[in-house]
């Protein structure tokens, strides 16, 4: 607490799921201060608004958050604008944040820069083994390129920033739109769905065999916060469970929580994205002492139960 009594902490991405929880637990560490700006006060993607940011704020620490992000129908609809968002933000805002003598910069990645077919589990020496699936690819990649900018910027600048991989979120308030909501809560969703309209079944992507792994929210931001103050490198690092569970189970999984209990049936014209997910998480635990505390079983119990209760109070 006494670190973080000391910082202006910028957070990007501030009003989104993670950056709300991340502003939350900030606030119960009594960081100094902290601005959580909105997009229509400082469109990140434009060099002006960075650098007037960065003049008002005058942050200590920069956590990069925000992103340009969906599930897999949303990246092949946008991978244009998934590419250009998420890189100009991410360059713009790292390149000031080293002009500006932040003494800090904390990138948050995605699982999605990994190559398609690396082996599992996926070590952070495996980043460069290959290309990113293919129907998130553009968003992966530009993500990635925060690492390349952390290590150029470190070498020639000796400027501290650091790069987080996390797997896929999940959590209460999450994103459960349709159109943009990765799979988590898209199942929750349709399940929650077909139990209020008496639905025989419930339609998933793909052939259901692809792996992932998840990380409840609120172990992200724990994560995410130790390596804020522990971690000096650039060295990527991933955050995980370090458990993985196939498509197919996990629908079966929430099904039983949503009080689903017709067919499931996987739609095999769809893409399947990467065929299988799960991280070594050694390294954070060995760099700054994390490891994910919420069993998969109960952050799902509590997912629903909040999307639940979000129904009813609409």
């Amino acid at each position: 607490m006494q670190f973080w009594s000391r910082q202006r902490a910028l957070v990007t991405g501030g009003s989104g799921f993670l950056g709300r929880r991340v502003v939350e637990r900030l606030t119960s560490l009594g960081c100094g201060s902290i601005a959580a700006p909105r997009r229509a006060e400082y469109d990140l993607r434009d060099l002006g608004d960075v650098v007037r940011l960065y003049r008002d704020v005058q942050p200590t620490i920069v956590l990069h958050l925000a992103a340009h992000v969906g599930g897999i129908g949303a990246n092949r609809e946008h991978p244009g604008e998934f590419f250009y968002d998420n890189l100009m933000m991410g360059a713009q805002l790292l390149d000031q944040a080293r002009r500006f003598d932040v003494p800090k910069f904390v990138a948050v990645g995605t699982v999605c820069a990994y190559p398609k077919f690396a082996p599992v589990p996926f070590r952070e020496e495996d980043l460069w083994a290959g290309y990113p699936e293919e129907t998130n690819a553009p968003y992966g990649l530009a993500k990635k390129m925060l690492l390349v900018q952390s290590q150029a910027y470190r070498q020639e600048y000796s400027y501290n920033s650091i790069f987080l991989l996390p797997v896929n979120l999940y959590g209460p308030g999450d994103n459960f739109d349709p159109r943009t909501s990765h799979v988590i809560p898209a199942l929750v969703r349709k399940c929650v769905e077909a139990v209020e309209s008496r639905a025989s079944e419930i339609e998933v992507w793909g052939d259901g065999t692809p792996t992932r792994e998840f990380l409840y929210v609120d172990d992200a931001v724990e994560g995410i916060l130790l390596a804020a103050e522990h971690y000096n490198s650039s060295d990527p690092v991933n955050l995980g469970s370090g458990t993985e569970i196939s498509i197919a189970d996990l629908a079966r999984v929430i099904a039983e929580h949503a009080g689903f209990r017709g067919r499931i049936v996987f739609d095999t014209s769809k893409p399947n994205g990467q065929p299988r997910r799960r991280l070594d998480v050694s390294k954070a635990q060995e760099r700054f002492g994390f490891h994910a505390t919420m069993s998969f079983d109960e952050g799902l119990r509590r997912t629903v139960e909040w999307y639940l209760g979000a129904r009813v109070a609409r």
